[in-house]
């Protein structure tokens, strides 16, 4: 009866006026003898997720063609069909600025949703609306620093997103502002000494990322603190905000932001996808984006107006925070919705579940011959494994168990190279680890014996990043 959607009370009603005083009563025309007794057969209780893939396999489909242990800034999570259900409502097809107010109150009241929940993950006081995605939303951080302090050089962990780092230095390039990069530790962190040295007077911001791009979490209060004692400030960038459910958010830095995309957006081949800023409320007047504010009506009604936009191109283009307009503001609705879905505790179990299986699999393959997890630092649900053999070699195996098995590194980072970035969320289960598990095992023995790993044309579906 759980799973009907009419209440108690409207089944009481419908029985009332066929002439029926029970469900029983409304039944007793079918014969004792044939009718069922007991409960049906089915399997149970399942997640959303488990039911789905039931229906699939009872499809004869395969629940999933391959399964991804990707991440590197797009990660796979489950999404319920609500948010796709409730993201389709007619008045949120758009995403053109609210201007008019009294014509837009639902929009904005989602905008502005966004902004309280994006805030208090991030322990912020202020959040914009949404920018377009998490590259570009951090090069605006760093630009916003570089407002506030009035300097003119940006020191950047090369643990940041390679890919941001590269938005970042295309944004900069004419405007004279000097980039220097901070090499990471045995740890995987940011190297703190190194770090040190390279704050100078003219030091405008620190940008790192935790968890960064190997994985591990920053020590971002330390390096506040350095930061703060040369006047710069510190920008704190999350590519999976679902870790601010178990790991304490960057309350210490000045700016916090990121891409909300594990938040009920899918991967989709790239996009779109979805940023978020937030910061303290003394330095809301130099925030990029737009922000929504809340107000009461004459009539003491609470409502909702674009507080502030980004370029101002109605009435002073030239003193403008920023030259992006845009907003993600239907990616931004089914984070939003997505929030809303799990609540506090189920978003935390659903990040502790992300860390559980994560650490599972490091555990796993660190048993296994010639594969080693290098990094010490603390991580969540992604870590650098360095493979018994060649990179390549191992994915090509994997991908013939239909698993994406990895981002190479040696991409990125040539000192790297033979090292894979793996991340598990909630949509790997424990047999696809355990066959991951099997494969780095038959190609450690290979190497063994000597007999090398074979390979095979790379599958197109499963082209690594």
């Amino acid at each position: 009866m759980r799973y009907l959607p009419n209440s108690p009370s409207d089944r009481a009603e419908m029985l009332r006026t066929i002439g029926y005083s029970s469900l029983e009563d409304l039944f007793s025309q079918i014969p004792q003898a044939i009718r069922f007794q007991g409960r049906l057969n089915l399997p149970g209780p399942l997640s959303e997720q488990e039911i789905l893939d039931f229906f699939r396999d009872a499809a004869g489909q395969s629940s999933r063609e391959y399964v991804s242990l990707l991440g590197a800034g797009a990660y796979s999570h489950f999404r319920p069909a609500a948010v796709d259900a409730m993201l389709s409502r007619g008045e949120f097809f758009t995403a053109y600025t609210p201007y008019q107010a009294e014509l837009a109150q639902g929009t904005l009241q989602a905008m502005f949703e966004f902004q309280t929940l994006m805030a208090q993950l991030t322990s912020m006081e202020v959040s914009n609306a949404s920018l377009y995605d998490g590259s570009t939303a951090t090069t605006e951080a760093a630009l916003m620093a570089l407002r506030l302090t009035r300097r003119n050089r940006v020191v950047v962990a090369r643990t940041l997103h390679p890919e941001y780092r590269e938005v970042m230095a295309t944004y900069v390039r004419h405007l004279g502002t000097e980039i220097v990069e901070v090499r990471y530790s045995a740890s995987g962190q940011l190297d703190m000494e190194e770090l040190e040295r390279a704050l100078k007077q003219e030091t405008a911001a620190v940008v790192l990322q935790s968890p960064n791009f190997l994985g591990a979490i920053e020590p971002s209060r330390e390096v506040a603190e350095l930061a703060h004692r040369s006047g710069a400030l510190l920008v704190a960038a999350v590519t999976e905000p679902l870790s601010l459910a178990v790991v304490k958010p960057p309350s210490d830095a000045d700016i916090v932001t990121g891409e909300a995309q594990s938040f009920g957006v899918p991967v989709a081949f790239g996009g779109p996808y979805v940023g978020f800023l937030a910061t303290r409320e003394k330095f809301v007047r130099q925030m990029p984006g737009r922000l929504v504010g809340q107000t009461v009506d004459t009539q003491g009604r609470r409502g909702f107006v674009l507080t502030l936009a980004t370029r101002e191109q109605h009435i002073r283009r030239e003193k403008a925070t920023s030259n992006i307009c845009t907003n993600q503001s239907l990616c931004a609705l089914a984070a939003t919705i997505y929030l809303c879905l799990l609540g506090k505790q189920g978003l935390k179990a659903l990040a502790e579940q992300n860390l559980a299986k994560a650490h599972y699999a490091a555990r796993q393959l660190q048993e296994v011959p010639g594969a080693t997890v290098p990094f010490t630092a603390p991580y969540f649900n992604e870590f650098v494994v360095k493979a018994p053999g060649k990179a390549e070699d191992v994915l090509l195996e994997l991908r013939r168990e239909k698993i994406l098995g990895g981002v190479s590194l040696g991409r990125f980072y040539p000192e790297l190279e033979n090292h894979l970035l793996v991340c598990v969320t909630e949509t790997v289960d424990k047999a696809t680890l355990d066959r991951m598990t099997r494969v780095y095992r038959q190609i450690s023995n290979r190497a063994e014996t000597g007999d090398g790993a074979k390979t095979a044309a790379p599958h197109a579906v499963g082209q690594e990043k």
